[in-house]
């Protein structure tokens, strides 16, 4: 697509725009807008089902907004194919996955802000299960919910709760999150737009983990987390094409290593603490692995901080099945091996299951 088409798209996006919002105008406020936003990135084999998952929501009052990152696939052409009143589509020039979300938040009205990744599904009742919950808590309350991985199959999608899968303070958020190496996939989360202007917009220097970065942000700004069961996420895992898998990509282990600096400052800010000083130790201790050895600058400064905290953490430990490796090779070959032995049982799994998938879809034909 060139310049003239591009603009040709973008002007006409922004009256498909311009006339949703005309006709929101006067209505009652009491029921909320929900804006989905949804950056892409060379998605064209995940973006259908993820725009059809948004317009399928039982909660019937949304805008939905897609930015394209400047994808070199057909993501731009198949998500233009369902621009309507209620689908906005945009694109600008590859500027990163954080760049696109504040691009999306920008041409949103919402009153509150549901984010959604181009490869990822939101079930039917998400949102209108999380709504539900609005007329007992605050605009400064986040809302989260289950979340399940899959690869091809989304009816196979593995739920597994965890210590986040509760109502919680934003301390004790925190706390669980970095002490038990946690997380809550992006797309649980349902913000009102008061949180999400008190959080200030996602941070486009970081390459990995802005998701992690953002929503701590996010939460030291709320009053704290209302868990709402029933309400689920599809978190479709892609392997080593996740924004969110480090590897050994130098840019990402750097990213990776300022929002864990981020982490800890902003759970101290909230409570520095023998635990909360804790919880920081055993987050560099859970995430020491993933730069060792091929960043000892990162393991250096990781441990230093560790110390800085009244803490001492060794290096990690291999399994009987790579430790003679290091002995006899070295740690950057035992290393090598472990990453290539994980990414052919990736492969292995997804050539499987998208094999059962498209068996699946004959039968159904």
């Amino acid at each position: 697509m060139n310049a003239a088409q591009q603009e040709r798209l973008l002007t006409f996006n922004s009256r498909t725009a311009d006339e949703v919002y005309s006709k929101l105008e006067g209505t009652s406020m009491a029921k909320p807008l929900i804006a989905i936003l949804i950056p892409a990135f060379n998605a064209e084999e995940w973006i259908a089902d993820s725009l059809r998952s948004a317009l399928e929501q039982t909660w019937d009052r949304t805008e939905i907004i897609v930015v394209d990152d400047g994808s070199q696939d057909r993501t731009l052409a198949i998500a233009s194919q369902f621009a309507s009143r209620h689908v906005v589509v945009v694109t600008q020039q590859n500027q990163g996955a954080a760049a696109a979300r504040n691009k999306a938040l920008s041409l949103s009205q919402g009153d509150y802000i549901q984010w959604l990744d181009a490869d990822d599904l939101l079930a039917p009742d998400k949102i209108a299960r999380q709504v539900d919950v609005l007329a007992e808590i605050g605009t400064r309350t986040l809302l989260s919910s289950e979340w399940g991985r899959f690869l091809y199959r989304p009816t196979h999608a593995h739920f597994e709760p965890t210590a986040l899968w509760c109502d919680l303070t934003p301390v004790e958020w925190l706390i669980r999150k970095m002490s038990q190496n946690l997380y809550m996939q992006t797309a649980t989360w349902l913000v009102s737009r008061e949180l999400t202007e008190a959080a200030g917009p996602w941070n486009t220097e970081l390459l990995g983990d802005d998701d992690g970065e953002y929503f701590c942000r996010v939460l030291i700004e709320s009053d704290g987390v209302r868990f709402v069961p029933q309400a689920k996420v599809l978190y479709r895992m892609t392997g080593t094409r996740r924004l969110s898998y480090v590897g050994t990509s130098h840019r990402k282990m750097d990213a990776q290593l300022r929002s864990m600096e981020l982490h800890m400052s902003y759970l101290r800010r909230l409570e520095d603490s023998d635990r909360s000083r804790l919880a920081c130790v055993l987050y560099l201790e859970n995430w020491l692995n993933h730069f060792y050895p091929h960043r000892p600058d990162i393991v250096l400064a990781m441990k230093t901080r560790a110390k800085s905290l009244g803490a001492e953490i060794g290096l990690p430990k291999w399994s009987w099945k790579y430790s003679w490796i290091a002995r006899m090779f070295g740690t950057s070959v035992a290393r090598r091996a472990q990453t290539r032995a994980q990414l052919s049982r990736w492969a292995v799994q997804r050539w499987w299951d998208k094999v059962l998938a498209h068996r699946g879809e004959a039968e159904v034909r």
